[in-house]
């Protein structure tokens, strides 16, 4: 199984998206490419070719889902597990956010020093999913 080592992260905080960068570029040793909005992720996406995709869910504009749909739309997404990152989880909404397809969700706050072994955790459930 290929490692994972390219992800796209989409969050329009900056501050959150700095920690994310020191966890997952120094911490967990996986090239990111930080991305500050949907439409950017979009603009972006397809020349990084990330393995995995790190979504916030809300964001001003275009939010997690609706940057989920349209990349959907310009790659595909079956090889790429992709997970939402929210403060605001109801179980009901976390269905919602699976059924739209992502593979996760991880709550806000963040452990930036476990971030990327969730990460990766999430990289090799889904890809044993895959080849099931």
């Amino acid at each position: 199984m290929k490692r994972l080592e390219k992800v796209l992260h989409v969050e329009d905080d900056e501050s959150i998206r700095a920690v994310a960068k020191v966890a997952i570029e120094q911490v967990g040793k996986l090239t990111l490419l930080s991305c500050a909005s949907g439409q950017v992720a979009l603009d972006d996406a397809v020349e990084y070719a990330p393995d995995l995709i790190l979504l916030d869910v809300m964001m001003p504009g275009m939010d997690g889902p609706q940057t989920l749909i349209q990349l959907k739309q310009i790659m595909d997404l079956t090889q790429i597990p992709v997970i939402f990152m929210t403060a605001k989880i109801q179980p009901e909404e976390k269905q919602r956010y699976l059924d739209l397809g992502a593979f996760s969700v991880i709550d806000k706050p963040f452990n930036p020093m476990t971030l990327s072994s969730e990460l990766k955790h999430c990289w090799d459930l889904f890809h044993q999913a895959c080849s099931d």
